[in-house]
């Protein structure tokens, strides 16, 4: 059970709105925006929590009036009204979860294979349906950024952009290595096969997170983009790419129509890259930057999705799992998201 304080946040609220009545605050843009977006989140929270425990009391006294009367009508709409307000304190509860820095962020997502080509690659593409299928369901736009198809089948990289309120928060769950375990489809002779790929995510960063880029430090390759036709082709030598040299971060984007419209939306990428990096090294991780990713092997994997000889997804982290393998590659994975975030926390 996540623990509600509504203490801690009317005494925040407070904090906030005297800082709003210091000399020179509209002043400065940047904490103008930051500190009436905090206010506005905790509002939100507070208002929401507020209205729940209203109607929670309203059904308490439903139910005792209803044991009372022995009314089985009003019996079936309080179980009814118990149900709907269960989902709404469910979403209440994530709310909370999400309160880190960057939760609210949109994120940015890449998806590698690891080794063993056709399979990899086309495991890759089955991640990117399922996450594309769980951003659609929850009313996020997807938008890709970087495609390159495989040798066969499959993909041997796609960078895409999930853009809503929390996409960071919810995503963030899914970075590390994914195992899938599964009779394989290009083998002639029916075997089982073993097959990773890595998920990284960062949230992207906004106009007012001010990340220092030195020019000179930059290396901007243009090229025309490739892929399979329709969307994933361009006539033009309008894709972009990146290189950070200090850290040698490589960061591409094709997905625009111009040359600069890529060129802004990988500043973007390589913005959110930098920071990722930075902060891991705060946190004393220098030899491990990409956290959970490690190995896309073996021993490193977050998820394992079984299809042979038996139906299961598990999150080796939570230990939360799922039989119906198939709900969950169509997009299904909120379980396992909220299963991590109050992993994290505890």
């Amino acid at each position: 059970m996540i623990h509600f304080d509504l203490d801690s946040i009317k005494q925040r609220l407070q904090e906030l709105e005297q800082k709003t009545f210091q000399e020179g605050f509209w002043n400065n843009s940047k904490l103008s925006s930051s500190v009436l977006q905090e206010l506005k989140n905790l509002k939100d929270k507070e208002t929401q929590y507020n209205k729940l425990l209203s109607e929670v009391e309203n059904l308490v006294e439903l139910n005792e009036l209803s044991i009372i009367e022995k009314d089985r009508n009003m019996a079936d709409d309080l179980v009814k009204s118990t149900k709907k307000i269960e989902k709404q304190i469910d979403k209440l509860e994530i709310n909370i979860l999400l309160s880190e820095k960057y939760d609210k962020n949109n994120a940015i997502i890449t998806l590698h294979p690891g080794a063993g080509g056709t399979e990899s690659q086309d495991w890759a593409e089955m991640l990117y349906r399922m996450y594309s299928r769980w951003s659609l369901k929850n009313g996020y736009n997807v938008k890709e950024l970087e495609f390159i198809e495989g040798d066969e089948a499959g993909i041997k990289s796609v960078t895409f952009l999930v853009s809503g309120e929390n996409a960071y928060g919810y995503l963030k769950s899914e970075k590390g290595v994914h195992r899938l375990v599964r009779i394989s489809p290009f083998d002639a002779g029916g075997r089982r096969h073993t097959s990773f790929a890595s998920v990284e995510v960062l949230p992207e960063i906004t106009n007012d997170t001010e990340v220092i880029i030195n020019s000179e430090d930059l290396r901007i390759d243009t090229y025309r983009a490739s892929g399979a036709g329709g969307q994933h082709i361009n006539k033009t030598d309008s894709a972009v790419r990146i290189t950070h040299i200090p850290t040698n971060i490589v960061v591409s984007c094709q997905s625009e129509r111009s040359q600069t419209q890529n060129k802004d939306t990988a500043m973007k990428m390589l913005k959110s890259k930098l920071l990722d990096l930075e902060e891991r090294k705060q946190k004393e991780k220098v030899n491990d930057l990409k956290g959970e990713l490690k190995d896309i092997a073996w021993g490193s994997q977050i998820r394992s999705y079984v299809f042979c000889p038996y139906t299961l997804v598990k999150d080796h982290r939570t230990d939360y799992e799922v039989g119906n393998v198939d709900s969950v590659m169509d997009g299904e994975i909120d379980g396992f998201i909220k299963a991590y975030l109050k992993y994290i926390i505890n």
